[in-house]
């Protein structure tokens, strides 16, 4: 969306204790057990796979990391994005394709800041090697911490090339249907440059895996934006997807729409590109909140991303829970849990993941000066570690029944077969929990809380000789229990042979 609130829409650690196999179970924990707690996960009821977490650093928020002076802050603030160990490990990084034809205030400047002549002249292109200071995050993301999920999208066609002139205030696409100008149709020409995005990004070493090209297009904001129906963004498609076949980057790269405003209008949207026939060419079907969320999952075969949501209206704030706040990080916790469990959401997107102090409000996660170089994180960016560190692209969500009164748990299986399930309590009081993994015997077992006194921390839990796992889960908070993957077989060691 969203550059600022204008819009008024809208949301002291312990080791792990493991029991050895060999060992009769406690008596504590089995009386424990025997309390009727018991968490069932099932390894053989699945649903869908997960693309990953993340947030957004468009309109140059990214730059308020590119541009810090402290280096040693500089790599702080990356590892609290990006870091699977100390930060919130996100795996999805949505930039901004920019359509400004100047950097000033939060701008996104473009690589076509000038009309070449017409929709069939030659492009004229100033790439800048900077994206608003995204290209610098995007490269760390990508090179130092393995981040694949490299989302490219636009808010707007550069002015030149829409209806109105202009890459505020809405406006549509020349030539798209319904949107004839005089210019002529510009279709092709902002295919050409949507790729050439693509292409740049290549050139610096980063792969962007998905590329969109509009940005709550039911909304004529008066900054980017750019207006479209469902017909347009279908007959858009004819052109972008062959244009991207026909520079060979279809393997990598696939086409993210449309970031609705509001699920309604995106069903409606996604409606009509599977009524034209294109369902297959969308890698990815995104969507925002803030004119009404999901009610169900989606009718569609690509996976389904919240690709933006925050709260956008309360003042800021670094409490996990006071009051259940629309800011607050168990609130977000929860948001979480409904979108992914409730909605089959894949891919989560928190809107920003740094901003500058003002507006002071909880549309991003870390408030950033870069005047005395410091930082502030919110209780929210915990939340949503304690889901990004531990399941990963690629994981499947499994079943999960049992839970006790008050708690909502959900499970994944990763790709390396590790596993990580999530409690959320609403108890103001501990739950003891018993969890036993349906089709496996783990071998071990970590725990990590997110609460009012603790950031994804590491907190007690115990592994019995029959594989149930036994811990507690605070009040008000999440949990995630994370059994790590089977070590790896033993090769055997290698055969002597004589030699001559």
């Amino acid at each position: 969306m969203l550059r600022f609130t204008e819009a008024l829409l809208g949301a002291a650690s312990l080791p792990v204790l493991l029991v050895p196999g060999s060992a009769a179970p406690r008596a504590d924990l089995l009386e424990q057990r025997q309390s009727g707690n018991t968490i069932t996960v099932d390894l053989s009821k699945t649903f869908q796979t997960m693309d990953g977490f993340g947030i957004s650093l468009a309109f140059q928020r990214a730059n308020l990391i590119t541009n810090m002076s402290d280096k040693k802050k500089q790599r702080e603030l990356l590892d609290l994005l990006f870091n699977t160990t100390t930060g919130a490990g996100f795996s999805i990084l949505r930039n901004g394709i920019g359509s400004s034809p100047d950097s000033s205030g939060d701008h996104m400047n473009t690589f076509a800041p000038r009309n070449p002549g017409g929709p069939k002249a030659a492009a004229q292109y100033q790439w800048d090697g900077k994206d608003s200071g995204q290209l610098f995050v995007s490269q760390e993301a990508y090179n130092t911490y393995g981040v694949r999920n490299i989302y490219g999208d636009a808010w707007s066609a550069p002015g030149f090339m829409k209806t109105n002139n202009n890459e505020n205030n809405g406006g549509s696409l020349c030539g798209v249907t319904g949107a004839t100008c005089s210019s002529g149709d510009w279709k092709q020409a902002y295919a050409d440059y949507l790729v050439a995005y693509v292409k740049f990004y290549a050139e610096a070493g980063v792969t962007v895996s998905h590329l969109g090209f509009l940005n709550e297009p039911e909304f004529s904001a008066s900054y980017a934006s750019m207006r479209s129906s469902g017909a347009q963004a279908a007959d858009f498609m004819k052109v972008l997807y062959p244009t991207m076949q026909a520079a060979n980057i279809t393997d990598k790269t696939g086409i993210a729409c449309c970031e609705s405003e509001g699920w309604g209008n995106q069903v409606s949207m996604t409606n009509a590109i599977k009524s034209a026939g294109l369902e297959g060419q969308l890698k990815a079907v995104t969507s925002h909140t803030y004119t009404g969320g999901p009610s169900g999952p989606m009718n569609v075969r690509a996976p389904v991303w919240l690709s933006e949501q925050c709260d956008l209206n309360g003042q800021w704030t670094t409490s996990w829970y006071s009051n259940g706040g629309a800011g607050e990080g168990l609130t977000w916790a929860n948001n979480v849990y409904s979108a992914v469990v409730n909605n089959n959401i894949s891919g989560y997107v928190y809107w920003e993941g740094v901003q500058w102090p003002n507006p002071n409000t909880n549309e991003k996660l870390i408030k950033v000066d870069n005047k005395t170089n410091t930082y502030e994180v919110a209780k929210r960016h915990w939340a949503l570690a304690n889901w990004s560190r531990y399941v990963r692209p690629g994981a499947v969500r499994i079943g999960t029944s049992g839970a006790p009164s008050g708690l909502r748990t959900a499970a994944f299986k990763n790709i390396d077969g590790s596993i990580a399930i999530m409690a959320i309590s609403s108890s103001a009081s501990a739950v003891s929990v018993s969890i036993k993994v349906s089709g496996a015997t783990p071998a071990a077992v970590e725990a990590y809380v997110s609460d009012n006194t603790h950031n994804c921390e590491k907190m007690m839990a115990t592994l019995a000789a029959d594989g149930t796992i036994s811990g507690s889960v605070s009040s008000r908070s999440i949990t995630t229990f994370f059994l790590p993957a089977p070590a790896a077989a033993a090769a055997p060691p290698p055969v002597a042979r004589a030699v001559g």
